[in-house]
């Protein structure tokens, strides 16, 4: 008796990176140090003690055990809406956030509305590779947007426009980017912007990172026009700027038209987001303002320990760094990327991701996420990668 066939499509999707590299781990021998981990985009410190605490409340209340509206509670929804006019400097209403479980459902709810099977989607590459595996699992070919290393890391619309087909029906941008850490200019997202108005394409923007912008930094003007409603949508990620990653708090801003046909995947995949995280984070967004700056602040120190840390390193260069990640060039006698990063993890205990995950045209990159180490740890990144190669 043959065994029941599954699904061609998820069996084409490659397996998840992350615990792919964290298994090479397992034939570490401990003779540099203890195992340092690179690999996850996680804070490297806990969230505020009072948010803790409000968790905590919120999850022994029996009114937050119940199900809730699908699209999320409002008072998160208004206090959302608030930050993002604010950091924006444009009128949102709380009804235009969509509060989901995380930001990854966040991307494939926000897929699925947009694009069906045969349909294609722009991905900048190097890409978040959780992006490229939604796409394939909905059946949507994600065409790659070169980004260059001349280039920064930031992709340009006379590229993309070349690039767009009968089937493209969106293009994303990832701002500041995973993996890279590249920081899109506001001209190049207002261009991304005019580009898809006058192709009638979507622009999805992952703004996960936004609050680790530099001080200051206004990330696109995009929202002080009205115009947006129509055809621009924005992913939030509450996981890294509130260090509550294993809550699964996302957001979808989105106009009414995109909204409509949304609440039929929001409906179906989640019900409503969870109950007891809304709550708190409700008081956080307005509360831990000031808390948030100075997370920043810490990583912008932990990147210039990084920085310090392959200053020594002849062979290794930083082709692009920001916010939580540093994205590697290997030495020239290294092998490629995903040899050298089974090699790091085996003999140095250092554990990263080759740039191979990231989509063609990177097998000569690796990712560090420095974030989740201290200033301390990160010095120890000089000796894990002298003489690798």
């Amino acid at each position: 008796m043959s065994a029941p066939r599954l699904a061609a499509r998820i069996e084409r999707t490659a397996a998840p990176p992350i615990p792919a590299v964290r298994a090479w781990a397992a034939r570490y021998a401990g003779t540099a140090g203890p195992l340092l981990d690179m690999t996850q985009a996680v804070p490297g410190y806990p969230a505020h003690p009072e948010l803790l605490a409000r968790l905590g409340a919120a999850a022994a209340d029996p009114a937050q055990a119940g199900y809730g509206p699908i699209e999320g509670d409002m008072p998160l929804r208004a206090a959302l809406a608030d930050d993002i006019a604010g950091t924006y400097g444009a009128d949102i209403a709380a009804e235009e956030v969509v509060i989901t479980a995380g930001c990854n459902l966040a991307f494939a709810m926000a897929m699925e509305t947009i694009a069906g099977a045969g349909d294609a989607v722009l991905l900048p590459t190097p890409w978040y590779f959780n992006h490229r595996m939604a796409l394939e699992m909905l059946g949507i070919e994600a065409v790659p947007l070169p980004a260059r290393a001349e280039d920064g890391f930031v992709p340009d619309p006379a590229t993309a426009a070349a690039l767009i087909g009968p089937a493209t029906r969106a293009i994303v941008l990832v701002t500041p980017n995973n993996p890279t850490g590249a920081i899109y200019p506001a001209a190049t997202i207002a261009g991304f912007a005019a580009l898809c108005r006058a192709r009638g394409l979507w622009l999805v923007l992952d703004e996960t990172y936004r609050d680790f912008l530099p001080e200051g930094a206004i990330a696109h003007d995009l929202f002080r026009d009205d115009a947006w409603r129509d055809g621009v949508v924005q992913l939030y990620s509450f996981s890294k700027s509130y260090c509550v990653p294993g809550h699964r708090v996302g957001a979808i801003l989105a106009g009414p038209a995109f909204r409509a046909q949304l609440a039929k995947a929001v409906d179906t995949f989640q019900i409503c987001p969870p109950r007891a995280a809304q709550a708190a984070l409700a008081w956080g967004v307005p509360a831990l303002a000031g808390w948030r700056a100075g997370n920043r602040a810490i990583m912008a120190g932990r990147a210039d320990a990084f920085r310090r840390a392959v200053a020594p390193l002849q062979d290794w260069r930083i082709e692009s760094m920001g916010t939580y990640f540093a994205y590697l060039r290997l030495p020239e006698a290294a092998p490629d990327a995903e040899a050298a990063a089974e090699r790091l993890a085996v003999e140095r205990g250092l554990l990263c991701l080759p740039g191979s995950f990231f989509g063609p045209g990177q097998a000569r990159h690796i990712r560090l996420a420095f974030a989740n180490a201290e200033v301390s740890t990160i010095a120890g990144v000089t000796a894990r990668l002298a003489g690798f190669a």
